[in-house]
């Protein structure tokens, strides 16, 4: 199944079914998060949605909202091998033996979430902002000390994501071994879809599924990697993540950057005059097959409140 938000012209949502090029829009004023964490809730939600829909729509990605606008919570990992090595790099640090034994997370900001077409702002005293492309699940079941190989079955479903980041805040503040804190919550973007992990079988490859992921600035491929090539499986992160506390049905578990996933790593090996940080106007769309696109333009960064006047 693939489910959507879908924004009405009054600024309302109702979550759909997307079959081809339409979406069928449930009935009532349920969200699509109200159908996680119900034995079988997506799959009575989508027999709803055949047989008795509120609405049928042209699918048009102008029209969609984040699949989950408000989730309980994002955890954003850092999952893959060849971004962790490059982008520590570039941030003046060494990859610590420990990342090769647990997956790490940070906390990102659930009142920040931006839908998939929507125009993203530069963070206040940023001049290096960068995109990420990355993949999350979603969690369907909930649970607390979830084991690796069963967390997986735990998983509603897949999104595009995108973590917006200001590299010199974010420098800044790791400095203090502390954070990213302001250099990630300005905004981070998912959808067009919720895609259940059914759909993705036929993929599966390596930790996860032969998924092609690609970034393009300004119509420019800027990058372009695999969700296969994961060296954390999102059933680790899952198990990880519950470890001595609770998921809940619509926490966001992010991938981290995929390899060349963003303009930090490719500045670092390519050189920041032919790979330079993002500037307003400019269009930055992102790709997943089967999971749709992202496409943001950015606006200029409004300027920072001082914290002191002397």
């Amino acid at each position: 199944m693939k489910w959507c938000t879908h924004r009405s012209e009054d600024g309302g949502t109702r979550p759909g079914l997307v079959i081809d090029d339409h979406i069928r829009l449930l009935p009532g004023d349920r969200q699509l998060i109200d159908l996680l964490g119900v034995p079988d809730g997506l799959a009575a939600a989508a027999n709803l949605a055949v047989s008795d829909p509120h609405e049928i729509v042209p699918l048009d990605p102008r029209h969609l909202f984040a699949p989950i606008p408000t989730p309980p919570s994002v955890r954003d990992f850092m999952a893959f091998e060849e971004h962790v090595v490059t982008s520590s790099a570039a941030l003046g640090l060494e990859v610590d033996p420990d990342w090769y034994e647990i997956p790490v997370f940070y906390f990102s900001n659930p009142a920040a979430v931006h839908g998939p077409e929507a125009d993203v702002r530069i963070s206040p005293g940023s001049s290096m902002f960068d995109y990420e492309l990355e993949i999350a699940a979603v969690v369907g079941t909930g649970g607390s000390d979830l084991h690796p190989d069963k967390a997986a079955d735990h998983i509603a479903g897949y999104m595009l994501l995108c973590d917006w980041s200001a590299r010199d805040l974010q420098a800044r503040e790791m400095r203090q071994s502390l954070g990213p804190a302001k250099g990630k919550d300005s905004a981070t973007s998912f959808g067009p879809f919720l895609v259940t992990p059914d759909e993705l079988a036929d993929r599966a490859s390596g930790n996860a599924y032969d998924i092609g992921m690609r970034a393009y600035r300004n119509g420019e491929l800027y990058s372009s990697g695999n969700l296969a090539d994961l060296y954390w499986s999102f059933g680790q992160m899952l198990a990880y993540a519950s470890r001595g506390t609770r998921l809940v049905p619509g926490d966001v578990i992010g991938s981290g950057t995929v390899g060349t996933g963003c303009v930090l790593e490719l500045s670092r090996v390519h050189g920041v005059e032919e790979f330079p940080f993002l500037e307003p106007g400019d269009t930055v769309r992102l790709e997943a097959d089967r999971l749709g696109a992202i496409e943001s333009t950015m606006l200029l960064a409004d300027e920072p409140i001082p914290l002191r006047t002397v």
